[in-house]
């Protein structure tokens, strides 16, 4: 308790912190506390089987074990984190977390992953450590927790999982988080001493940072040091997600045959959104529908983008009108309830035909598109897609005259002009983040090669602004792109998302049997 409501509650004023709960109302009473307690039939028991993903998992414990032996690595899911005043965003665990774990869904804040060292080869499945999941598991109906805590209690967000049930269906010994604090700090300090070396996913659950630094503290680790042990483990986490499972792939498919419904039912509403002041929204809306009913939710906040505003990279606001003569940019994944998330971006013309110029773009936009998957062979570096990207878009730039120097001086490192209309890079990795692997290394990412189970994006783009007076008035204001999730197999790569036509022919014949048939 603060000094402040110290003094408020001796002088019989409500603590500050007390008077979030003053809409609940509770009755206090010991009457109503045994009352509800009492006269619960059981729950129902859920039917409980090893999850598919359990034993992927495993092997990605595995995997990070053989990297770190004797080292003890905490990873922390995070907490619930607060939306506005006393209600929180839906929960959504750390990517690195998920990934060892296979945990999806909105389970289970606060959880924390320990892998605990043992000798070598005597862990799990042959590795150098013990995992164990700690999670807060349902309190019980004879608690005030059942009926008091809106957090967590099961009477305001339902069932949760028990230790039992989580243990047999991700195949992981768990634990309760009252038991982490000595998981965490046992036998802990410098390693030159007798101690034991801890490595924490950093930034991701204040508390289990304090715990962890508290620890070193007390036990004279160099916190510096530790600052490095922890950016290291961040990035092999991240690596580790650089090449997908065959379980993950799946999953990555299933977000992507969602996405291409929801594209499907947003141009079925593209009549309502032109009749409406915030049409971008109606947009926005029917593809977010599509993405609540067969996923989990979206993978990112969806760039619904008319006209001019296509030409913002970034545009999420989302309030702008849609109409017939414009271009609509539609950049949106649906995620799925494993958490791994589509990204897939065409750009439509709202009253289902291009007009010469918005054609003349597009076509350039896809061959640049097609050049770029092309360039993406197993061998090849992953900056290759790129390169032979932006190489097509600036030789269109030139054709039309819109390049200010020749097309040599443009394409050297010295120039580059051609970037002004498509600044952004052509591809990243996907998978549980949207922009996945983030922490990998330069040289396993940008210099990286390109590998069999790799999964990323092809999205280039031309950008021509209302404002821009480098171009002739009949480029401003459209902004085109097309992007597709490719997967790369010992064959080449296959494009997730061909499902959604691509050719301006196609995507007008697209739209036009959507329209015939509402």
């Amino acid at each position: 308790m603060s000094r402040e409501q110290n003094k408020d509650s001796q002088a019989g004023v409500q603590p500050l912190g007390d008077r979030v709960n003053n809409r609940s109302q509770r009755p206090e009473s010991q009457a109503f506390k045994e009352f509800m307690a009492s006269a619960w039939g059981p729950s129902a028991s859920p039917e409980v089987s090893r999850a598919e993903v359990a034993g992927y998992a495993a092997r990605r414990r595995l995997a990070i074990s053989r990297k770190f032996p004797g080292e003890r690595l905490v990873v922390p899911a995070g907490p619930l984190k607060v939306r506005s005043n006393d209600t929180d965003y839906r929960f959504r665990p750390h990517s690195g977390f998920a990934h060892l774990t296979g945990l999806g869904l909105d389970h289970e804040p606060d959880a924390v992953l320990v892998l605990e060292p043992v000798d070598p080869g005597t862990g799990d499945h042959g590795g150098n450590h013990h995992a164990t999941l700690y999670f807060r598991p349902p309190s019980g109906r004879e608690s005030p927790e059942f009926y008091a805590n809106a957090r967590y209690g099961e009477f305001w967000i339902g069932p949760r999982p028990t230790l039992a049930v989580l243990q047999q269906h991700l195949d992981l010994p768990t634990a309760t988080l009252e038991e982490l604090e000595t998981a965490v700090t046992k036998d802990a300090g410098v390693v030159a001493i007798g101690g034991l070396r801890i490595r924490l996913l950093r930034e991701v659950d204040l508390n289990v940072d304090a715990l962890v630094d508290t620890s070193r503290i007390n036990t004279g680790v160099d916190l510096e040091e530790s600052d490095n042990l922890d950016a290291e483990l961040a990035e092999a986490l991240s690596e580790l997600r650089l090449r997908k499972d065959e379980w993950e792939v799946g999953e990555l498919k299933k977000a992507v045959a969602a996405t291409v419904n929801g594209f499907h039912e947003v141009v079925k509403v593209l009549p309502r959104a032109m009749a409406h002041e915030r049409g971008e929204r109606v947009v926005e809306g029917a593809f977010f529908s599509r993405a609540r009913e067969e996923g989990n939710d979206l993978g990112y906040d969806t760039i619904a983008a008319a006209g001019n505003n296509a030409t913002v990279l970034h545009w999420i606001r989302n309030n702008g009108r849609v109409r017939s003569g414009d271009l609509l940019l539609l950049d949106a994944g649906v995620e799925a309830d494993s958490l791994y998330t589509a990204d897939v971006t065409r750009t439509i013309p709202v009253n289902g035909s291009f007009t010469p110029v918005q054609r003349r773009i597009y076509q350039a936009v896809l061959d640049a598109a097609d050049a770029g998957f092309a360039a993406a062979r197993p061998g090849a570096k992953f900056r290759d897609v790129h390169s032979a990207a932006v190489k097509v878009l600036a030789e269109r730039l030139d054709e039309w005259g819109l390049l200010p120097v020749p097309l040599e001086v443009a394409l050297s490192p010295d120039g580059q002009h051609h970037r002004r209309w498509m600044p952004h890079g052509t591809s990243h990795h996907l998978g549980l983040d949207v922009h996945d692997c983030a922490q990998a290394r330069r040289e396993l990412y940008l210099d990286g090669l390109l590998e069999e189970g790799m999964v990323f994006t092809i999205e280039p783009g031309l950008y021509f602004k209302a404002e821009d007076l480098a171009v002739p008035e009949e480029y401003r204001g459209i902004g085109v792109r097309i992007e597709d999730d490719i997967l790369m197999t010992a064959d080449g790569p296959v494009n997730l998302s061909a499902a959604l036509p691509r050719t301006p022919d196609d995507v007008e014949s697209w739209m036009a049997g959507i329209y015939a048939g509402s």
